[in-house]
């Protein structure tokens, strides 16, 4: 059990956790430094106390959650409780890809059994506490068990598949479990909006009025043809604000959230819009598909080299080699790709982001998107003096104060 490959596995847990805490603090050691002028007005002293001391409630419970996640996740390997899970179902179950599914599905019951309480204290504790929380009890269990049942379903679907695929061609498994994995992200890409968000909220077509007047005003002004224009109920769990883009082509569809309707005036929302119409008139969303669909095609390819390793299984604590246990080894030792592969991908985002808003400043809304811009941080009590490592790690859109001097400049 303890062999090579376990302590390369524990190295990295260790290692991963130890850069992302340390990352972490040297974020929180800016908390509190002054606020350019540029960014003046977004909070007043008050509400500037009371946003510090929500990052530093999140950034403690960070590491609260943190460092449970990687006690368990040590204590798991040491004692050799995935071996002993497998060795186990194997006394109940034969068929490999019966055993998958029971394997995971147990880890996964188990996590969402422990993160429950993390869930829960975050939403009626902290976020209640700053006054974001609209969620009832009500409606944080019915999430809980919709998830739950999703990932379940969808999951188990997927992932009884990816190990049929394995079982009846272990030689080309990588590029058949890929183009599944493709197909599947394209098809969510296209209705996720459609099916999937309908089971948590209420999506309703924009009201005639003012400000779909002005949304479609400039769509046709914009050369994009939109029909398609909802709202989403966001209010019935945060007083948070957003607006996004999804589908593609006919599936194409722009979704307000209630709150953001609530907080922004018309050109500012007209502004956010051109930002999201600038992302498809860049062809953002087909790019990052395209990077999306190469990075896990590169994870595939060295998940179908390893994962028949019998050393993969034995650093898991399992006595024979299994599909399951090398999956979740070698999930382990990916992370430092998957985390190079992420920079990348973050540091491409924050580009195309750059790129939208240049799009709505050329139409003349530079001023009403930086507007728009100050008012949803304001709401979202969003730090505005990260650190350069923390947005270099973790974020997919430049700071509040690059993205204002960007279109200043346009």
């Amino acid at each position: 059990m303890y062999n090579g490959v376990f302590w390369l596995i524990i190295a990295f847990i260790i290692i991963e956790f130890v850069i992302e805490r340390w990352v972490s603090k040297l974020n929180a050691g800016w908390f509190g430094k002054p606020i350019p002028d540029v960014l003046s007005g977004v909070f007043d002293a008050d509400k500037y106390a009371k946003q510090q001391s929500y990052s530093l409630t999140n950034y403690r419970f960070g590491v609260l959650t943190a460092s449970f996640s990687v006690v368990v996740s040590l204590v798991a390997l040491f004692f050799g409780l995935y071996g002993w899970l497998d060795t186990y179902l194997r006394v109940w179950i034969a068929q490999e890809v019966w055993l998958c599914l029971a394997f995971f599905g147990v880890i996964m019951l188990v996590n969402t059994i422990l993160d429950i309480p993390f869930d829960y204290y975050r939403t009626f504790v902290i976020e209640e506490k700053f006054g974001f929380n609209k969620a009832t009890k009500g409606v944080f269990w019915g999430d809980q068990a919709k998830n739950l049942l999703l990932s379940a379903v969808m999951g188990g679907v997927l992932l009884g598949l990816i190990t049929a695929v394995y079982v009846a061609c272990p030689t080309y498994f990588w590029l058949l479990a890929w183009l599944l994995i493709s197909a599947f992200s394209l098809f969510m890409t296209m209705f996720y909006s459609e099916w999937i968000v309908p089971m948590f909220n209420k999506q309703t077509p924009l009201e005639a009025g003012e400000l779909r007047d002005a949304i479609e005003q400039f769509a046709q002004k914009a050369g994009f043809e939109l029909t398609n224009i909802y709202v989403i109920d966001g209010s019935k769990r945060s007083t948070k604000a957003n607006a996004y883009f999804s589908g593609l082509g006919a599936k194409k569809r722009i979704v307000l959230y209630d709150t953001l309707i609530k907080e922004l005036t018309t050109q500012e929302i007209v502004a956010v819009l051109a930002h999201e119409i600038g992302h498809y008139k860049h062809k953002h969303t087909r790019s990052m598909i395209v990077v999306s669909l190469l990075s896990n095609l590169l994870m595939f390819a060295l998940l179908g080299f390893f994962v028949a390793s019998p050393q993969l299984s034995a650093a898991m604590g399992g006595e024979q080699p299994s599909f399951h246990l090398g999956v979740m080894a070698f999930g382990i030792l990916y992370s430092p790709v998957s985390t190079m592969l992420g920079l990348i991908i973050n540091a491409l985002s924050r580009k195309n982001e750059y790129q939208a808003d240049a799009y709505a400043a050329s139409y003349g809304l530079g001023e009403d998107l930086i507007g728009a811009l100050k008012k949803l941080s304001a709401t979202s009590l969003s730090n505005l003096q990260p650190h350069p490592a923390f947005v270099f790690v973790h974020y997919s859109h430049p700071t509040l104060l690059q993205r204002i001097l960007a279109i200043k400049e346009k």
